[in-house]
């Protein structure tokens, strides 16, 4: 079996596999995702050496050289850092900005002044997505828990009427919409088109984000009725500040790389002509490079400038914003590394073959794969890359449309039932001030209903388009 193994990491064609070959990498498959798991929830080692630990073992149980292992491994981890890394760090530096200049604050106060009663859950959910664009989830958590514990207190509202809709709309943008870390790897291991990719995720996470947000808060506030722990407001970014930011100038920062990235797909489909010098300008402008880097330059002037930000101020900042990123740039391309190891070892050729044996569509696979994936880790970001790699070689005869919704049905079971082994059920919890019971009734089935929702229209979508 090793002449195999070794022919396959060589092969740019490989034949197919024989029904040996497939129990041999189905063992080094569940081998190494079990390494994996048990580094990451037994021993509680870092996702960065789990992962690294895991592809060794992954590479060694196929039958593969170490070197060769070792090889895809690091290939695999440069091209993913390299074509993501960048992105990830624009995308922290930009919420960083929008976090210490009061930008995020501004657009909470200016839309809850305008909400009331009835209306508050939804202005919740409204205020998360559009913060929740350009943060990691664990920092949109941090910046919006006062807002919604202040809110729910002062208001006199069901803590978890206010509290389900602006964590759903958090979710859904990290699961499901690029920039974020999870569907940018996806949209790199499987070649989709990013701009489709935000198009439909988009389209799929509005219809998701209200169900699982306001519609479903109503269930949850009667299920768990806790207060707002006082012992759990934090202070607020600009509170400390003089000024901030106008609500236009923010929200137009924070949405100008969507409108970028959206209108370079656009113009793709409209001309569809490679050579036609409007497209090929809107291609640059709307790469995600160009549209995350024109974002941070421009919340210079429309963010850090406004709140009385010098510019001995800017480096510290972006200081500041990238040292949080080095654990998820390291996840993530650890996460490249094991899956170029599953598509170079023929792990990925044998999923196509299972897939077309067994009849089951290929966005399902996917879906119940990342679903597995985030059981076993908690961590919805090992889930997203893991998935990626396994179900990558799917996306090769796929239309743009059809691997976006890969990426999607991907994102979407990244999500499912967050439990006692995700750090962001904890950060629940005690944000909360819930007990373990509380917290599954209420984020853990807000997050199962975000990824069998989401899950379902990604699936309804490929009949239709």
């Amino acid at each position: 079996m090793t002449r195999l193994s070794v022919e396959m990491l060589a092969a740019d064609a490989p034949e197919p596999i024989t029904s040996a070959g497939h129990a041999q990498l189905g063992i080094a498959v569940l081998a190494g995702i079990a390494v994996i798991v048990l580094l990451i929830t037994k021993f509680r080692l870092h996702a960065f050496l789990a992962l690294t630990l895991g592809t060794l073992v992954l590479g060694a149980v196929a039958g593969a050289p170490l070197d060769k292992a070792i090889t895809s491994f690091t290939t695999g981890l440069g091209t993913t850092v390299a074509g993501v890394g960048v992105l990830i760090a624009l995308g922290a530096i930009l919420g960083k900005m929008l976090a210490d200049s009061g930008g995020a604050d501004q657009i909470v106060d200016t839309i809850l002044a305008k909400a009331g009663g009835r209306s508050m859950p939804w202005a919740m959910v409204l205020i998360a997505s559009v913060i929740g664009l350009p943060l990691f989830f664990e920092v949109g958590v941090v910046l919006l828990i006062p807002v919604v514990l202040m809110v729910a207190k002062r208001g006199n509202y069901s803590l978890m009427r206010i509290g389900i809709p602006a964590l759903a709309g958090l979710s859904v943008m990290h699961g499901l919409v690029p920039p974020h870390p999870g569907p940018l790897v996806a949209i790199d291991a499987v070649q989709a088109n990013l701009g489709v990719t935000l198009a439909l995720g988009v389209l799929v996470a509005i219809p998701t984000v209200i169900v699982a947000g306001p519609l479903f808060s109503k269930v949850a506030a009667r299920w768990v009725d806790v207060p707002a722990p006082d012992r759990m407001i934090p202070q607020r970014a600009s509170e400390d500040l003089e000024k901030r930011p106008g609500f236009g100038a923010t929200l137009a920062t924070i949405l100008l790389p969507v409108v970028l990235m959206l209108s370079k797909a656009l113009v793709d489909i409209v001309i569809d002509d490679p050579d036609n010098t409007g497209q090929r300008v809107f291609d640059v402008v709307g790469s995600p490079l160009i549209a995350l880097l024109a974002s941070v330059l421009v919340g210079i002037f429309t963010l850090l400038r406004p709140a009385g930000f010098g510019k001995e101020r800017l480096t510290p900042l972006i200081e500041k914003g990238l040292a949080p990123i080095a654990g998820i740039l390291l996840i993530v391309g650890a996460g490249g590394g094991f899956k170029q190891t599953l598509i170079d070892s023929g792990v990925g050729q044998m999923v196509l073959e299972i897939s077309e044996d067994w009849s089951i569509p290929a966005l399902l696979l996917a879906w119940l794969i990342a679903v597995a994936i985030r059981l076993a880790t908690g961590s919805a970001t090992v889930a997203t890359v893991s998935a990626a790699g396994l179900v990558a070689p799917l996306a090769e005869n796929m239309s743009s449309t059809h691997t976006a919704l890969l990426v999607l049905a991907i994102g979407a079971g990244s999500l499912f039932f967050s439990h006692v082994n995700d750090a962001g059920f904890w950060l629940v919890k005690e944000y909360f001030g819930l007990d373990v019971g509380q917290t599954i009734k209420t984020w853990s089935i807000m997050e199962t209903i975000i990824s069998v929702f989401a899950g379902g229209l990604v699936l309804l979508l490929s009949l239709v388009i």
